[in-house]
């Protein structure tokens, strides 16, 4: 089977983290790059979770946006807290 070549950049904290973890598992970084590689083309996705938090997504901001608008034109309703027993 050929080979390729990947560059990937790594912050330096990072790498070092990674190399010992790898080590610690028996693994070089090669094996584990490769094990990834491997995962995500039987798979067909990122064998893993990526979050967004849905505080910072368009729809909310644009809400909030929306909120501070309506009350910086004297449109809001001001409410007491109600405390919890």
């Amino acid at each position: 089977m050929a080979t390729a070549m990947v560059t990937v950049r790594l912050d330096a904290e990072d790498k070092a983290a990674m190399e010992r973890a790898c080590k610690e598992m028996g693994l070089s970084m090669n094996a584990a790059f490769t094990i990834f590689a491997k995962k995500v083309a039987r798979e067909q996705r990122i064998p893993f979770v990526l979050e967004v938090d849905g505080f910072y997504s368009r729809a909310n901001l644009a809400h909030l946006d929306r909120g501070i608008a309506e009350l910086e034109a004297g449109r809001g309703i001001s409410r007491e807290l109600i405390e919890d027993a």
